[in-house]
C-alpha cells in the first residue's frame, strides 16, 4: 500500500482541480491511499473522492487573525501532532505557495512539489526534496496531473480526466426540469449584471425550466430574492435554503444545467459532469476555467478583457463593467440551448 499526503489547502476551485490526479494515480498504481491537508472550510471536498482515507483540517486563514491565541491555546501544537503522526511514502505539495511548502516541510515523508520555474511563489521550491518542473502554459488540472505522475512514477497521458466524485443525486422540486444559477462570486468585477440574470430567467422559464438560486452570504441572498420577486413567473424561481457544500453539490448534480460566473462552484459543476455555461468578463478560462465535458466558456471580445482586475476602471457611471456588453442574456440562452440539445 502506497500512502500519500496531498497538500492543497485552498481555494475551492484549486482543490477540485486536484481530484483527477488522484483518479489517475489510483488507476495506474492500484494499491494507493491518500490523506489530504486542507483548509477547514473546504474539508468536505476531498471526502468526495473514494481514494481519500483521512482529511487533516488546517486553519491558516483563521490562525492569521488569532496568532497569539492559536499559539497559547495549543491548537497549532495539536495540529502538528496530527500531521506528524504518520510517515508517508510521498508528500505532494500541489499548491506551490510558501504557506503550503512550510506545511510540506513539517510533514513526514519524501517531499515533492513544483520547482522554482513552475511554482507561483518560486521560494517554495526550496522546501522540497524533489522539486518537479511542470510547464506553466497548460490548464491547472493538467499541471497537477503531471505533478502527481512525475512524483509517483507513472504515465498519465492515456488516462481520461476523471474527477470521480461520489455525490448522491436528489430529485429537484416537483420532479421538474431545472437550471441552477451560480450568481455569486468574490470580485466586484466578476458579477454578471443583476438585470441580465432576470432577463435570462424569463427566457429559461419560457423553455419549461425552473430556476434554482443558491446563496452563501447576505448579498447573494438579497440578489436571489430580487431575481425571484421581479420575475413575472416567480413561482418557477426557487430561492434555495442556505446549504453546505455537500448539499449544494447534490443540488447541482440533480439539475439539468448550470449558468455560472467565474466562481469556485462552477468548477464543482464541471467536476460533476454537469452542462455548464461559464461567463468570463474580466477573467479568462484559459488556464483556470471550468474543465471537462459539456462546458461552454463565454468571453468578452473587448480589447481591455481580460484585465484580471477586481474593480473595473471603465465602469464609472455605467451599470456594469462594459466587458459584459458582449455577453448578453440572448447569447447565454443560445449557448444553453445548444449545450442541452448536444447533451
Amino acid at each position: 500500500m502506497i500512502t500519500v499526503l496531498v497538500i492543497k489547502t485552498s481555494s475551492l476551485g484549486d482543490i477540485i482541480h486536484t481530484l483527477p490526479a488522484l483518479t489517475d494515480a489510483q488507476t495506474a498504481l492500484g494499491d494507493i491511499q491518500f490523506d489530504w491537508l486542507v483548509e477547514e472550510s473546504f474539508a468536505e471536498i476531498p471526502a468526495w473522492h473514494p481514494a481519500v482515507r483521512n482529511i487533516i483540517p488546517v486553519a491558516i486563514r483563521r490562525w492569521r487573525k488569532e496568532i497569539v491565541k492559536t499559539i497559547f491555546n495549543g491548537e497549532f501544537k495539536r495540529f502538528k501532532q496530527q500531521l506528524q503522526a504518520q510517515y508517508y511514502d510521498v508528500v505532494i505539495d500541489a499548491q506551490g505557495l510558501l504557506k503550503s511548502a512550510a506545511l510540506t516541510y513539517l510533514a513526514q515523508g519524501k517531499s515533492y512539489g513544483l520547482d522554482k520555474l513552475s511554482a507561483r511563489e518560486p521560494l517554495a521550491a526550496r522546501f522540497y526534496q524533489y522539486p518537479q518542473n511542470i510547464a506553466r502554459d497548460q490548464h491547472a488540472v493538467e499541471r497537477v496531473r503531471q505533478l502527481f505522475a512525475q512524483s509517483l512514477g507513472y504515465d498519465h497521458h492515456a488516462l481520461p480526466v476523471n474527477y470521480n466524485l461520489n455525490i448522491s443525486t436528489q430529485t429537484t422540486e416537483g420532479n421538474s426540469r431545472s437550471i441552477l444559477f451560480l450568481h455569486g462570486t468574490t470580485w466586484e468585477s466578476k458579477h454578471w449584471p443583476e438585470q441580465y440574470w432576470l432577463e435570462l430567467a424569463h427566457k429559461v422559464i419560457a423553455q419549461g425550466y425552473k430556476i434554482l438560486l443558491p446563496w452563501g452570504n447576505e448579498s447573494e441572498y438579497q440578489r436571489a430574492l430580487t431575481i425571484q420577486q421581479q420575475c413575472k413567473d416567480n413561482d418557477n424561481v426557487i430561492v434555495l435554503d442556505k446549504m453546505n457544500l455537500n448539499q449544494l453539490a447534490e443540488k447541482i448534480a440533480s439539475s439539468d444545467a448550470v449558468i455560472a460566473v467565474d466562481t469556485g462552484l462552477a468548477h464543482l459543476a464541471a467536476a460533476l459532469d454537469k452542462p455548464t455555461i461559464a461567463v468570463y468578463g474580466p477573467t479568462s478560462p484559459g488556464l483556470t476555467g471550468t474543465y471537462g465535458k459539456h462546458q461552454i466558456h463565454l468571453q468578452s471580445d473587448r480589447e481591455c478583457a481580460p484585465c484580471f482586475k477586481k474593480h473595473c476602471p471603465y465602469s464609472k457611471g455605467a451599470e456594469h463593467p462594459p466587458c459584459y456588453n458582449d455577453i448578453q442574456p440572448a447569447r447565454v440562452m443560445t449557448s444553453l440551448t445548444t449545450l442541452l440539445n448536444d447533451h
